[in-house]
C-alpha cells in the first residue's frame, strides 16, 4: 500500500474521532437538564400553574433554552440555564405548597371557631 493512502486514511479517522468528540453531548448537561425536567414536572403537579404561574413559566422557558443550548453543544449555558430552571421550579412548587398550607390553616381555624361556638352554646334541653 502507498504511504500517502495510509496517511490519508489515518487523517480521516483522526478527523472523524475529533468531530465525534466535539459533537458529543455532555453527560453533566444531560443530567442537569433531567433534574430540571423533573423539578418542572413536580411543580406542575403541585399546583404551581395556579399558585405560581410566573415562576413556572420562567422555569419552563429556561428549561427549553437549556435544551436548545445543549443541542447546540453550548454546554456551559445549558448547565447554567438548567440549574436556573430547577431553582425556578422549586420556587414555584414551594409557593404552591405554601398556598395549600395557608388554605388548610384557614380551614382549620374556621373549624376551630365553629367548635368553640358550639361548645359555648347552652343546651336548651338542659334548662
Amino acid at each position: 500500500m502507498d504511504i500517502r493512502y495510509l496517511n490519508s486514511i489515518g487523517a480521516a479517522i483522526a478527523l472523524s474521532l475529533m468531530a465525534t468528540a466535539i459533537y458529543a453531548k455532555s453527560p453533566v448537561a444531560d443530567e442537569t437538564i433531567a433534574v430540571a425536567k423533573a423539578a418542572v414536572e413536580r411543580a406542575e403537579q403541585s399546583g404551581a400553574p395556579q399558585a405560581a404561574p410566573v415562576e413556572l413559566a420562567s422555569a419552563r422557558d429556561k428549561l427549553a433554552r437549556a435544551e436548545k443550548a445543549n443541542a447546540d453543544h453550548r454546554l456551559k449555558p445549558a448547565i447554567e440555564l438548567a440549574d436556573q430552571a430547577t431553582i425556578d421550579a422549586q420556587v414555584a412548587e414551594a409557593t404552591a405548597q405554601k398556598e395549600r398550607a395557608a388554605k388548610a390553616a384557614a380551614e382549620f381555624d374556621a373549624n376551630m371557631a365553629t367548635l368553640r361556638q358550639e361548645s359555648n352554646r347552652t343546651p336548651a334541653a338542659n334548662h
